[in-house]
């Protein structure tokens, strides 16, 4: 029974909802319809929120089936918790006007720890 990763999904979805709006309320402060405009914050909002959109979903889906194999649950938690966590690093440094690389590679280490644990544990499962 999958118990644990809805939770961490909806915490995901409220911060991607949080980087939607921002994005939208910048596009509307700055009167880009579409594109970036040639704005650097612009440009770095899309870009935090397309990078989300393009990590979480299939990190998501392999956790949930590492979930459904009955893993122990502090792996789940282990999991989603650095997901949700490499994403809300990801997101804060990057959209620095000043960006402080080390959060990006920090965000981005615990996504690949996440999405890459999954799927190893999912390979050594099968095998």
């Amino acid at each position: 029974m999958i118990v644990i990763t809805p939770f961490y999904a909806a915490l995901l979805g409220l911060l991607f909802i949080a980087l939607s709006v921002r994005t939208l309320r910048l596009r509307r402060a700055l009167r880009i319809a579409v594109g970036d405009g040639g704005s650097d914050a612009m440009l770095r909002a899309m870009r935090v929120h397309a990078n989300f959109a393009e990590y979480v979903p299939l990190t998501l889906v392999l956790i949930i089936m590492v979930e459904v194999g009955d893993t122990a649950a502090w792996l789940v938690h282990g999991l989603c918790g650095a997901l949700l966590l490499g994403r809300a690093i990801h997101a804060w440094g990057l959209s620095r006007p000043r960006e402080d690389f080390r959060f990006r590679v920090a965000g981005m280490s615990l996504t690949f720890t996440a999405l890459g644990g999954a799927a190893l544990v999912l390979l050594f499962g099968y095998l």
